[in-house]
């Protein structure tokens, strides 16, 4: 891929989701079948755009099958170019009929939840869609929206999907209609000029990899403000705080994802490095495990089946296995980030780690978490304190 100095951005997969939606619907009321593009109002951010669409068919009487192409700009994508479809069957109702007017399924290759079953289409893929077709819809009329991702099943294995309970599809994610570039060097810089002005603001930060860092750390009472989503950079972001004159860092972030730092790999994409079951596996033998469960540790598809793992060990004996060996993690991480830190700045920073599991429950943190987490609460209060 040919990589710009400044990257373009693209669209999140609940866009096309939403375009051919609106496409199909339209093939319906207006026999529109040559349509080449749909307006699309992104809601996140507020403006409106232009999608392509590739292809359009009547199935039946009411029911139509529109089809684009993910397009998420200059990212690391698996997902860029997958063929997404979305059927549309429109139906007659009673003008009282006071049940859903727009009903969303999620199809072949949308993944669901293997503990509640349903599809994991999220909150702002169905509100686009909500606000895109309600307004297409007249009083009497009521559709059934299902979305399909021909390879959603075979790119889903290639994710950390099932780390977090999804299974057999991709997730319709994301709180934005617009896909940054996180993975290109370009993004890099914004990324730090938003670090250095909450540093100016802060003398701690909380560095979120992904999504589910920021929405625990929300949960926790983190303002906004004070989190910074560093996606893969971590190495790069951890030394641009020190230089901005952060004293202390949270690292609150997936064991799957973290356990590369302490291995020394700061930057955690998986194009560029993996070795999570080796770094794991190297503590489990560390700590004093059998050569019979090092061999399964290490032969575990994902690091979260090795944490079951140790888990189902600790239900047989009192060793606490996964407090000790993810401990020993943990610890490292926080050594490996402060002397990484010190190597290209020379600056002592205090990082602690708090690390979850695909149930997004905090099951590790270091002592330098809890003393970092504690002076995040203690400048929340104060501030409440000059706000009142």
């Amino acid at each position: 891929m040919n990589f710009e100095l400044n990257p373009r951005s693209g669209y999140t997969l609940p866009v096309f989701a939403c375009a051919a939606a609106v496409a199909a619907l339209h093939w319906i009321r207006q026999n529109i079948s040559s349509l080449s593009n749909v307006s699309i109002n992104l809601l996140e951010p507020a403006e409106i755009v232009h999608i392509p669409i590739e292809e359009i068919a009547l199935l039946k009487n009411n029911t139509a099958l529109a089809i684009t192409h993910s397009d998420p700009g200059n990212n690391l994508d698996l997902t860029r170019n997958t063929p997404i479809w979305a059927m549309v069957e429109l139906a007659k109702v009673s003008p009282t009929d006071t049940s859903e007017k727009i009903v969303i399924i999620g199809g072949a290759g949308i993944g669901h939840n293997i503990h509640s079953g349903e599809a994991a289409i999220y909150n702002y893929a169905r509100r686009l869609l909500q606000e895109n077709l309600q307004p297409l819809l007249n009083q009497n009329e009521q559709i059934k929206v299902t979305i399909i991702l021909p390879e959603g099943r075979q790119l889903a294995t290639r994710t950390s999907n099932s780390a977090f309970g999804i299974v057999e599809g991709l997730s319709l994610l994301g709180t934005t209609g617009v896909s940054q570039p996180l993975s290109v060097p370009g993004q890099l810089e914004a990324y730090q000029e938003e670090l250095q002005q909450k540093a100016v603001q802060f003398n701690s930060l909380v560095f979120c990899v992904g999504e589910n860092g920021l929405d625990i750390a929300r949960k926790m009472g983190i303002p906004p403000q004070q989190t910074v989503k560093t996606a893969n950079w971590l190495g790069p972001m951890l030394v641009a705080a020190a230089i901005a004159g952060v004293e202390s860092i949270l690292l609150l972030g997936y064991h799957g994802k973290l356990i590369k730092l302490a291995g020394g790999i700061f930057h955690t994409h998986h194009h560029l490095a993996d070795g999570r079951l080796e770094i794991l596996t190297a503590h489990c033998a560390n700590i004093g495990l059998p050569t019979s469960v090092l061999q399964e540790i290490f032969a575990c598809n994902t690091a979260e089946t090795a944490l079951k793992l140790l888990r189902n060990l600790d239900r047989n004996d009192e060793n606490d296995w996964v407090g000790r060996v993810y401990g020993a993690i943990a610890s490292k991480i926080d050594q490996r980030c402060q002397a990484y830190i010190f190597n290209h700045s020379q600056k002592q920073v205090q990082v602690g780690s708090m690390l979850f599991d695909r149930d997004r429950k905090i099951f590790c943190k270091t002592e330098v978490a809890d003393t970092v987490f504690a002076k995040i609460c203690y400048s929340i209060k104060n501030t409440l304190k000059t706000k009142l």
